[in-house]
């Protein structure tokens, strides 16, 4: 006679401090033998209850808590807070600042995506590509240090425009790093994409469809890679970007290898963009046009009227600083495409000099959902590989 087996599943704790888990994330793992049958993503470990705190503050304190969210991309969040707060001012702000939010856009994208791909490289075993990558990256910081005195946490982007006007001599810069940096990429994808470990790690893992990635709420790279044409910069055309020309790269099967090959092509349209970028800012300096911030002087203070050193212009600013702006009760959502995908931002005002209700959408945490629908029957060790794809930063995803 046979004795009947009771079997059961494993319960595995991944998490919450992995060195895989690109955060203070944890999961718990249902096995069966070393595939996954089941996931449930626990977050908030990181909560600090951002969205609250900036309720408690006026529209321009509010602003730095937008760099330390996903503090891989922090300008694409301080331009869509910026956008919000111009769009419930009705606030036209000048074209040279649109040019500048535009280069620091790109750039942060650059930002993202080195660390996003050499990461999930990291985590695969290929230590090479990482140490390449944050070279290239401090080149990148230094450009946010020359604008603004800090590296990650700049608080350039304001609404109005930006916080100062380009140093002298940061466009050449500029202009020989996108020269030498096409090279860079070229050798990510030189050492990538023929790797045979590579390959077998991340073809057909992961694999969404356009339909699953749409109801999942995907975006960005999460659901270009899936084959859908989705771009808030040419859908939204926010700050002018019909004025630049560049490609939106799609994948085809939505496997971790599409999203990879999505990102190295995403940094080259990026570099087409800031080459743009400067030649719009040559025309700008030829024609003597330097306005890098709004006129409207009872919100926001420009060089003109803190050159004045009277008493009136003194006032301004001390109650700019003090109190802040009051805006109408209205009420707007503001989204830009992130380098994760599309980030939101819902305001509300009430006559006030404070946000009412600040909503913060971020990419990444509807990406998290997705993890067990992307991970179902897999082994486990391919759990990283899907984990890196997601380009998670667990800032913005627990607020």
């Amino acid at each position: 006679m046979y004795q009947k087996l009771n079997l059961k599943n494993l319960i595995l704790n991944f998490g919450p401090q992995h060195p895989a888990a690109h955060g203070v994330l944890r999961l718990i793992i249902s096995l069966d033998g070393e595939r996954i049958k089941y996931i449930d993503s626990h977050i908030g470990l990181l909560h600090r209850g951002t969205e609250k705190l900036i309720e408690y503050k006026n529209f321009i304190q509010a602003l730095p808590y937008f760099d330390r969210l996903d503090y891989v991309s922090m300008m694409a969040q301080e331009l869509c807070y910026s956008l919000a707060v111009e769009n419930l001012l009705n606030l036209n702000i000048p074209f040279r600042s649109k040019v500048i939010r535009i280069l620091y856009s790109e750039i942060t994208r650059l930002l993202n995506h080195l660390l996003a791909v050499t990461t999930h490289a990291l985590d695969i075993g290929a230590l090479s590509p990482f140490l390449w990558a944050f070279e290239e990256r401090e080149k990148l910081m230094e450009f946010y240090e020359r604008v603004s005195g800090a590296r990650l946490h700049s608080s350039y982007i304001r609404p109005g425009g930006v916080a100062s006007d380009l140093p002298y001599g940061l466009l050449e810069d500029i202009s020989i790093f996108i020269l030498s940096f096409k090279y860079r990429i070229n050798e990510l994808q030189d050492i990538l994409s023929n790797n045979r470990i590579w390959i077998q790690r991340l073809m057909d893992i992961g694999t969404i469809s356009k339909k699953e990635a749409l109801n999942f709420g995907f975006s960005g790279v999460m659901l270009r890679g899936s084959g859908c044409t989705w771009d808030l910069r040419i859908v939204e055309n926010y700050d002018n970007y019909n004025l630049f020309k560049f490609n939106i790269p799609i994948g085809l099967n939505g496997d971790c290898f599409d999203r990879y090959l999505i990102r190295l092509e995403e940094m080259r349209e990026s570099l087409n963009i800031i080459a743009q970028c400067l030649d719009f800012l040559n025309i700008l300096a030829i024609n003597k046009d330097f306005t890098f911030i709004s006129e409207m002087d009872k919100l926001v203070p420009t060089p003109r009227t803190l050159m004045k050193f009277d008493m009136e212009s003194l006032i301004h600013h001390f109650k700019l600083y003090t109190e802040g702006i009051s805006l109408i009760a209205e009420e707007y959502y503001s989204l830009v495409e992130a380098p994760k995908g599309e980030f939101g931002i819902y305001l509300v005002s009430d006559n006030s000099n404070r946000p009412y209700r600040c909503r913060i959408k971020a990419p990444g945490f509807l990406h998290l959902q997705g993890l067990n629908n992307m991970s179902n029957s897999i082994y486990l060790a391919d759990l990283v590989t899907i984990i890196g794809t997601q380009d998670l930063v667990f800032g913005e995803i627990d607020r």
